[in-house]
Parts: C-alpha cells; sequence; structure tokens
C-alpha cells in the first residue's frame, strides 16, 4: 500500500450520530429529506472511493463543507485510475502518476491533504480479503467518526454509478467498517504493526436510490467544480463541468424538497455503531 501520510491523532469520538438535521423550507412546504450538517458531531471524516474524481462528482460539496468547519478529511482511493483517459500512447505507469497528481490537486481545492493510495489495478477492484484488510488498516489509521463510501447496490436506473469497481469498493469498505476493522481478531498482523481495533460510528453511502439525507451544497458548489475541474485527463468538455455538476445539484435538491434554486448531495446513513 502506498500512501502520503498517516493520520496523526489515535482518538475517536462518539459524536458521529449527533449530526444537527433541519427542515428545508420550500415553496410547498417542508423538506422531504432532512438537510444535514455534515460537520456535526465528527473530528475525523474518512473517504473511501475505487478512483480519482469519484469523491469529486459524488461528495466534494460535503466534504468541502466538512473542511471548511474544521473537519480533517482523509480520502482513500483504491485505484490510482490507471486504466482511465483517452491517451492510448500513455503507459499505465503514466496515467496512474498523472491521476495520483490530478486527485491530489482536487482534494487540496477542497480543504483535503491527507490521501492514500491503494494501487488496486482500475477496472480489476473485487471484494477480496487483501482489499478489506488494506482497508481496515486504513481506518484503524485514521480511526474515524465517519466513513463515505460509495454504494454496493447495483442500479440500473443509474448505470455509471454502478461502475463494478464503484460497487467493489463500497461493499468493501462496508465489511472493512463492520464487522473488520472493530475486530481485533480479524487481521492480526494489523494489531502487529501497533494498530488497534476501531469502531466506526457510522457509514454515509453516496448513490442510492432510497438516501436518507441530503447536505446543502449550494454555498461550495463552487468549490466542487474546481476539483472536478482537475481531473482533465478524464474530462471531454471542461467548460461543462460548471453546467454539469450545478444541474446534477438541483435536480437533488429538487428530488429532496430544496428549493430549486439550491444544489445538494445525498447520502443514506447506515448506523454502525
Amino acid at each position: 500500500m502506498s500512501k502520503h501520510k498517516k493520520a496523526a491523532s489515535a482518538k475517536s469520538t462518539k459524536g458521529a450520530k449527533a449530526s444537527k438535521k433541519k427542515k428545508a423550507s420550500t415553496a410547498d412546504g417542508p423538506a422531504a429529506l432532512p438537510v444535514v450538517d455534515p460537520a456535526a458531531g465528527v473530528e475525523r471524516v474518512l473517504v473511501i472511493t475505487a478512483h480519482p474524481d469519484d469523491v469529486d462528482f459524488g461528495a466534494a460539496g460535503t466534504v468541502a463543507k466538512m473542511t471548511k468547519a474544521g473537519v480533517s478529511v482523509t480520502y482513500c482511493l483504491v485505484t490510482d485510475g490507471d486504466a482511465g483517459g483517452s491517451d492510448l500512447a500513455s503507459t499505465a505507469e503514466q496515467r496512474a502518476a498523472g491521476r495520483r497528481i490530478e486527485q491530489t490537486n482536487a482534494a487540496a481545492k477542497v480543504g483535503v491533504t491527507d490521501l492514500y493510495f491503494l494501487g488496486h489495478l482500475d477496472g480489476q477492484v473485487a471484494v477480496t480479503l487483501d482489499l478489506r484488510k488494506d482497508l481496515s488498516r486504513v481506518i484503524r489509521q485514521v480511526r474515524p467518526d465517519r466513513v463515505i463510501c460509495q454504494s454496493p447496490v447495483l442500479n440500473l436506473d443509474r448505470i455509471y454509478a454502478s461502475h463494478p469497481d464503484h460497487l467493489a469498493a463500497g461493499a468493501a469498505a462496508l465489511a472493512a467498517v463492520y464487522p473488520d476493522a472493530r475486530n481485533p481478531f480479524a487481521y492480526p498482523e494489523l494489531l502487529g504493526e501497533g494498530l488497534e481495533a476501531h469502531t466506526v460510528p457510522e457509514v454515509w453511502v453516496m448513490a442510492m436510490a432510497d438516501p436518507t439525507l441530503v447536505v446543502d451544497t449550494t454555498d461550495v458548489i463552487d468549490l466542487k467544480i474546481e476539483a472536478l475541474r482537475c481531473h482533465a485527463s478524464q474530462l471531454g468538455d471542461p467548460d461543462a463541468v460548471d453546467g454539469l455538476l450545478r444541474g446534477w445539484g438541483q435536480m437533488v435538491a429538487e428530488a429532496a424538497g430544496l428549493k430549486p434554486t439550491r444544489t445538494a448531495e445525498a447520502f443514506r446513513r447506515v448506523d454502525t455503531a
């Protein structure tokens, strides 16, 4: 496993359930889903995704709100994205190196400087014990109050969000949260590395057909757009990013019952305490 650095703090908190919720008013009444302050009750959050750019599509607005409020956010990328892009003359090593740089720059746009790159092969992610152990190691190092991950559920209405790597990364992340990372007898070699078991109180899952909460990202949508624009190798038309993300964000907000002028990101909260 390669990584930029280890998380320095091993102190865990119990406040992940204390997320503040409020009902957003609309022209027709209260919002259909609770609007949550993502920074409430948490000190450290770990985001696990399959590829560079996945977090920027799905949760960069939420990340920006958390870091602005002082929450420490860490990214864990299962792959380096070495199978992504359109430059047929490039090597896998060149693509991986370029995408690591793009993700590092994108993370900085939303206040994240702590990144782990696990180096699993892009396009070949599977829910293996090796991946579960790698993710359990990162969870024990970061000791987050919340994990944000991708959906493990195939959604035929949003097939692009259901890339096989996304599904596998989501399933492996959930398995690492429960039961692996909290079980001192799972992967005993991690204890030998000085990594004590850690219980993550909650998981927020992206791209679910049945979300249970939303985050209003209207005040940070520009940062989300800036972050996604860092992934130049993946963007056919960089000028279209603004309209694309604003449009998607407004669709999520409207579906959640927010005013159509707002943007939002939606998640399903899983209690794992």
